[in-house]
């Protein structure tokens, strides 16, 4: 008796893996029949996959972010911080970590893709580090190599690439952030001396946030309007010094102030910099796009000014495309601790009178990670393709204007998506780990502080959305370019008829007839990956529509009637935007799982797909539901399928966050260590025995219980 009632009716150890959990078929999720095959994922495979392209630049900089020298010391002033992240760069150096991108003409290696993905997984040891060896090689280092010619190469990258030169990206100023071409610092040409002066106007335009500019940049690209024979050619990069490289003094003409402590990433040390009339030679123009000859003549390769501003920034993307990926590591972390502590918890004894329940088996804590597990595998397939796409580009294998716009606009999406959804994800995952999360020494509080400012620069996340939305109706309006009268009118009524047959209700009553009163047939309905792909692209595709028709004429108003109608459909613009990188996400998703032939780990993904897919309809449902394009009869069934993908991915969240590849040396959080496993089989040993013993002391509750029962049958 005294064994039966030691059973639990929950699993006997929630942290195994099931080798044969049942049976799945893949094949059938998306609309074939194959044999059924085991449940079981093959996390080896699954991990190589999700290593992506540059797997082995990614396990080396794994490797770098192993060792204790570079992690991350908790309670150190920032003084201390910064001290010990400068001391970490030149680590980096010695290990080949930062020269794969430079030309070889200088001892690098002209390899763009496996730079970034390198810098990527450098989040696991210090963001701090991370993102000042992104400064120094991916900003101040890359400005040089994309903006200037080989005799800048020769001139500073070298030094740059060795740390003889630490630098600043001085673009950036006080009173001009995401609006670059308003930047109000001047490089004016004097063809006298043949020098530039560059100088600061007024408080609002000194450089401000600069990563290196408190304390340890020598050099610096800035950024500023560039004049000569009064004519203001815009924003150009010039190669400036800052200090003196014995007594590190500011030269003459330059000053600047140290930005202090700030919410997070406290060792770098971002500073402001002003410039009072210093001058420069005409060959520190980074001369590339727009070059200044002797006499003051401006010449450039690309006569539009507009273009070649946005050119010269196109070339600075790098930096949104390494936070894209930072970003999804550091939600693997967050998850791989978070769900790793939710199989070994135990709290409440629901189902049993004497065993707990594991956290994970709760259907709101499965909500609470596995959806966002989704999220993160779906951003982390669309950020591999976005760093295919880059290093397409930057190898020069496929380097025209719309490639590079595609680029531009790709980052420009998924970039503000990801880091979003990281500092969620910290949030969520330090709050389902309780009073644990809190604790510093589960790195969840870190992360999320390190990772807060990932929302807003290298392009605040909104401003970045509203450049993909403007991207969005460009493409939509030349669709309609040159078409003729009749075809566009046919479109427009064509739209008409859609939008009357979505807001009738006579889509609903379609669809409720179609599922005949079904749930079953509801639910296949909008599983389906077409159904999915459908809906997500009808969104889209409608509110662009809807948007590029409320804005039709509004370049031919006069100027403050045309912003004023751009402002009130600004919200929407975003929306849109958003709808799209997150339908780029799902066909990342989609795509990836054409890669993977294990049928086991091809079920297990697929149901990871359509838990993202229907969380993506389920957060907008409201729209569906408004515009028509769901019945309330499949409206009600989305939330019901998720709570049984949920079911079915249970047994296989080990597996899906072992795949990330991280180890102790990676995660370093206490509650992932197995240590709360080893607590609860402990107490619940502890408490068997004393059952077995028979000196349990009654429970109270019990004991009433046992009385009241007695009374009643006298």
């Amino acid at each position: 008796m005294t064994e039966l009632a030691d059973r639990t009716t929950g699993p006997v150890d929630a942290t195994e893996r099931p080798s044969k959990a049942g049976t799945a078929d893949p094949a059938k999720a998306s609309g074939a029949s194959a044999p059924a095959v085991p449940y079981a994922v093959d996390v080896a495979a699954l991990g190589e996959l999700l290593l992506g392209e540059w797997a082995d630049a990614r396990r080396a900089s794994r490797d770098l972010a192993a060792r204790p020298e570079l992690h991350k010391t908790e309670g150190l002033t920032h003084t201390e911080h910064r001290r010990r992240v400068s001391a970490q760069l030149q680590i980096l150096v010695e290990n080949g970590a930062v020269h794969r991108a430079f030309p070889r003409s200088v001892g690098g290696m002209d390899e763009h893709g496996s730079n970034v993905a390198g810098f990527q997984e450098l989040v696991i040891a210090d963001p701090s580090l991370q993102i000042k060896a992104g400064v120094q090689w991916g900003l101040f280092g890359s400005a040089v190599n994309h903006l200037g010619t080989e005799a800048h190469h020769k001139k500073w990258l070298p030094g740059i690439m060795s740390l003889e030169i630490p630098g600043c990206f001085a673009m950036t100023e006080t009173g001009h952030g995401s609006d670059v071409a308003s930047i109000a610092t001047t490089a004016t040409y004097d063809p006298d001396t043949e020098e530039f002066v560059v100088h600061t106007p007024f408080r609002a335009a000194w450089k401000d946030y600069i990563g290196n500019a408190a304390l340890d940049g020598l050099g610096a690209v800035v950024f500023a309007q560039l004049i000569t024979r009064g004519v203001n050619h815009g924003v150009h990069a010039f190669y400036m010094d800052l200090r003196d490289p014995v007594t590190k003094e500011f030269l003459p003409g330059i000053g600047g102030e140290d930005d202090g402590i700030k919410g997070g990433l406290n060792g770098i040390d971002n500073g402001r910099l002003h410039f009072t009339h210093v001058r420069i030679p005409r060959t520190n123009l980074l001369n590339r796009y727009g070059n200044v000859d002797a006499d003051g003549s401006y010449s450039s390769p690309i006569a539009s000014p507009g273009r070649r501003f946005f050119t010269m920034l196109g070339t600075l993307v790098q930096g949104r495309v390494s936070l894209d990926g930072a970003a999804v590591t550091a939600s693997k972390l967050a998850l791989k601790t978070a769900i790793q502590y939710a199989t070994e918890r135990r709290q409440f004894n629901a189902s049993s009178s004497t065993d707990e329940e594991v956290l994970m088996d709760y259907q709101r804590h499965q909500r609470r990670l596995l959806t966002r597990l989704a999220t993160t595998y779906a951003a982390g397939f669309a950020s591999e393709q976005l760093l295919q796409k880059f290093d397409d580009v930057f190898s020069g294998r496929t380097d025209s204007d719309e490639d590079r716009q595609d680029l531009e606009t790709l980052a420009a999406a998924l970039k503000p998506l990801s880091t979003w959804h990281a500092l969620d994800t910290l949030q969520e995952c330090r709050e389902a780990c309780g009073g644990a999360g809190f604790l510093i020494e589960n790195r969840f509080a870190s992360l999320r502080a390190d990772l807060d400012v990932y929302a807003t620069f290298e392009g605040d996340n909104t401003v970045l959305l509203q450049l993909v939305a403007k991207r969005l109706l460009a493409d939509y309006a030349k669709e309609f370019r040159n078409v003729k009268f009749g075809v566009l009118a046919r479109y427009v009524v064509g739209q008409a008829t859609g939008v009357a047959l979505h807001r009738s209700g006579l889509r609903g009553v379609a669809q409720f007839v179609a599922d005949s009163g079904s749930v079953q047939k509801a639910a296949l309905a909008i599983k389906d990956e077409t159904g999915q792909r459908t809906l997500l692209t009808d969104r889209v595709q409608t509110m662009v529509a809807e948007v590029a028709a409320a804005l039709k004429g509004a370049s031919k108003l006069p100027q403050q009637q045309g912003a004023a109608l751009f402002n009130r459909h600004q919200h929407e613009l975003i929306e849109a935007a958003q709808a799209h990188a997150e339908l780029l996400q799902w066909e990342a998703f989609t795509e990836a799982l054409g890669k993977i032939e294990d049928p086991g780990t091809k079920a297990v993904l697929t149901w990871l797909r359509d838990l993202f897919g229907l969380s993506l309809i389920e957060k907008n449902l409201a729209w569906y539901l408004m515009n028509g394009r769901l019945s309330m009869q499949r409206g009600r069934t989305v939330g019901e399928y998720i709570n049984r993908l949920l079911v079915k991915l249970r047994p296989h969240a080990l597996d899906l966050v072992d795949a990330f590849g991280f180890g102790p040396e990676h995660l370093r959080a206490a509650i992932s260590t197995g240590a709360e496993k080893a607590r609860q089989d402990e107490a619940r040993d502890h408490f068997r025995k004393q059952r077995a013993s028979g000196q349990a002391p009654v429970d109270e509750k019990l004991l009433l219980a046992r009385t009241a029962a007695g009374l009643k049958r006298r």
